[in-house]
């Protein structure tokens, strides 16, 4: 019987039609990895947004930028290439390896990631938190225009910013009560008119309120513009004609970043409120509170555009870059059972509702600039060569000492880890990595041996660490990128490519298929030569190295650092993973069903279907379903008493397959001297 069939009718009218519920799992994506780190530019510091109405965001009558507000100090963002990356975050300049880890993530296979920008945390309410930003100020308006760059750094001491007008010609017709819109007349609440007289003199007025009055002794209505002054009286003989006045605004960074929003209304209220559109739409500056709630006329009729003005590199603008520490990776007063992103890399726990977009949680995390070891480039010493000697004697010459080289300006130093000096402080903050992983039950931190450690300290190092949620790379690896202009070997954390290897594993053969045995894409070295001894001692203790073969550097391991041997193997704590999010994301249709034999019945064959594809496609080992997976559901799980309180439970095992990791051949020799090799 159709649904149709079932549908009562009565009068004539629009009915709903009932739509096939929910009733089947598909699997989710685990290709998205989220990346934490130094960037020169990006998001930070944003104002959070408590109430969206009528898609604008505001709370009550104040725009989103007032002071007062609370600010997310860390943002997860969505990109889907390094060009993105490089749009939002900036390029290579900075002295953090996030971009070259990110790049090396997309480099290969990676897909899509979520990117946080690291900035320090000076407490709340400090002054400090509104400073590091370049400024500019469009005078040629009253009143003057102030914007601000939309985050902190340098960067923006290179952007510009101009303002121009344009008038269009809009039908409006003087008449008592207000003007009259006719009838292809659009004019919208805040807008700005420009009102010419037949005496050739002109005024600005704006829109304060449209109103619907009835026309006359018709059964229509008209609607009347009302202006915030009077209009001057016309001249003699001469019919008014009016203009509406619109505003252009560009910004430019200076780095090929150019953003142009047209169309602009110049009063608080406009549905294109250049303040409001500064705030939804840019993302290269803010407006400043002072003028966010005013309205902007330019200063006579002539609509003369203010001159161009570039940001000011004031004396609070910098990089900041030295204030950044360990704890700003971190937000203690974070807890999983909030619900909501918090700062460092907490903000990737409420990464799908921060960011806006459905399915964006990542199902892994690396963190490059957790610690620093060293600059990315180390600058050697260089001692001036001089020389006195000549062919007779003259009298000594004092020689200065060479004035000390400075620092290298690309530095971290409140980020600063020596791991041979510090490798507790390392195992501490790593440590905290995998306990936030745990926390989430969805997410597995993908870790790096600290560089520099000979085999004794490795072994330590990773006695230390024991989760399923945590797999350890090594060693680190050296790139060289054309679009660098440092034009230098960077070392990078292994496990950034890594990452992008598990994505583009996944996205090509599924979950159950191990991360492994794929060459490094851009690796050009490795920091430290693995001897084979070495390489099957770290193997067993399941950190996943790369080796050098003929090919370049090959990824030779894909295991966790679970004490736990069923989850000693990547894929099969990412399977399980899958699992967790299918069914709490694709099972909530069952809240509101009737807890009876027929949702039981409903829910075996839906868990029982979707682990039938997973079986076929090589999620499990067994020769028979029967041996692959069993779901229970039924009267002896969910009794009455259970049923009173409002609980339903389903059980369900599965046996994972683990990937195949070591193939043992038999060489024989026969008394008659022929070799045969079996398996």
């Amino acid at each position: 019987m159709s649904a149709l069939a079932r549908l009562p009718l009565g009068a004539p009218g629009v009915y709903p039609y009932p739509g096939p519920a929910l009733r089947s799992l598909t699997g989710v994506r685990l290709d998205l990895c989220a990346f934490a780190g130094v960037a020169p530019r990006g998001p930070a510091r944003v104002p959070v947004v408590e109430d969206e109405a009528d898609g604008h965001f505001w709370r009550g009558d104040v725009p989103w930028v007032e002071p007062q507000r609370p600010r997310r100090r860390t943002v997860a963002v969505p990109i889907e290439s390094f060009e993105d990356y490089r749009r939002i975050f900036g390029g290579f300049e900075g002295p953090g390896r996030l971009p070259y880890a990110v790049a090396a993530y997309f480099d290969n296979g990676g897909r899509r990631a979520l990117v946080a920008r690291i900035v320090h945390d000076y407490g709340p309410g400090d002054p400090r938190n509104d400073q590091g930003v370049a400024r500019a100020l469009l005078a040629g308006v009253k009143p003057a225009i102030g914007l601000r760059a939309r985050s902190e750094g340098t960067w923006g001491a290179a952007m510009t910013a101009s303002l121009v007008f344009s008038a269009s010609p809009v039908e409006l017709t003087p008449e008592a009560g207000g003007l009259r819109l006719g009838p292809g007349a659009t004019l919208a609440a805040g807008a700005l008119l420009r009102v010419a007289n037949g005496d050739g003199t002109r005024v600005l007025r704006f829109v304060s309120q449209l109103i619907e009055v009835p026309d006359g002794d018709r059964p229509v209505h008209k609607t009347l513009a009302l202006t915030d002054s009077p209009l001057p009286p016309a001249a003699v003989g001469s019919v008014p004609s009016f203009e509406q006045v619109e505003a252009d605004l560009t910004l430019d960074d200076g780095d090929g970043r150019i953003e142009r929003h047209t169309g602009l209304g110049l009063a608080f209220g406009h549905p294109r409120w250049l303040a409001q559109v500064l705030c939804d739409a840019s993302s290269l500056a803010w407006p400043e509170p002072d003028w966010a709630r005013a309205q902007v006329e330019p200063l006579d009729a002539d609509l003369r555009p203010p001159p161009m003005v570039r940001f000011d590199a004031g004396g609070d603008l910098s990089d900041r870059w030295a204030d950044i520490d360990h704890e700003d990776f971190f937000d203690p007063s974070w807890a999983p059972e909030s619900g909501e992103p918090g700062s460092g890399v907490c903000c990737f726990a409420g990464a799908r509702e921060a960011a806006g977009h459905a399915g964006l949680r990542p199902a892994s995390l690396v963190v490059p600039d957790l610690y620093s070891h060293r600059p990315l480039i180390v600058a050697e010493p260089v001692a001036p060569v001089v020389t006195l000697a000549g062919a007779g004697f003259a009298r000594c010459v004092r020689v200065d000492a060479p004035a000390s080289q400075e620092p290298a300006a690309n530095d971290l130093p409140g980020l600063h880890l020596d791991p041979l000096l510090d490798l507790d402080q390392i195992l501490g903050l790593q440590q905290r990595l995998i306990g936030f992983a745990e926390s989430l039950r969805d997410l597995v931190v993908l870790l790096d041996v600290p560089p520099g450690l000979d085999p004794a300290r490795t072994r330590r190092w990773r006695g230390a660490l024991a989760s399923s949620y945590a797999a350890a790379y090594h060693p680190w690896l050296a790139v060289a990128r054309l679009d660098d202009a440092r034009d230098a070997l960077i070392e990078v954390p292994p496990a950034a490519l890594a990452a992008g290897i598990l994505a583009g594993r996944e996205l090509t053969f599924g979950v159950p298929h191990g991360p492994a045995n794929q060459l490094a894409v851009g690796a050009v070295s490795a920091l430290a030569a693995l001897s084979p001894d070495l390489h099957g001692q770290l193997h067993q203790a399941g950190i996943n190295c790369y080796v050098r073969d003929r090919d370049g550097l090959r990824l030779t391991g894909a295991r966790t650092l679970s004490a736990d041997p069923a989850y000693r193997q990547l894929s099969v704590r990412r399977l399980m993973i899958l699992l967790r999010r299918v069914l709490l994301e694709q099972m909530q249709w069952a809240v509101f069903e009737p807890n009876g034999p027929a949702l039981w019945r409903e829910v075996r064959l839906l868990l029982d279907a979707y682990l039938r594809q997973l079986y076929q496609h090589g999620a499990f080992r067994g020769a028979t379903e029967e041996e692959a997976w069993f779901v229970r559901c039924d009267e002896g799980l969910n009794p009455a008493f259970e049923r009173d309180q409002g609980r339903m439970t389903a059980q369900v095992g599965v046996a994972p397959a683990e990937p195949l990791e070591f193939i043992v051949l038999h060489l024989t020799r026969t008394g008659d001297g022929v070799l045969s090799i079996s398996e």
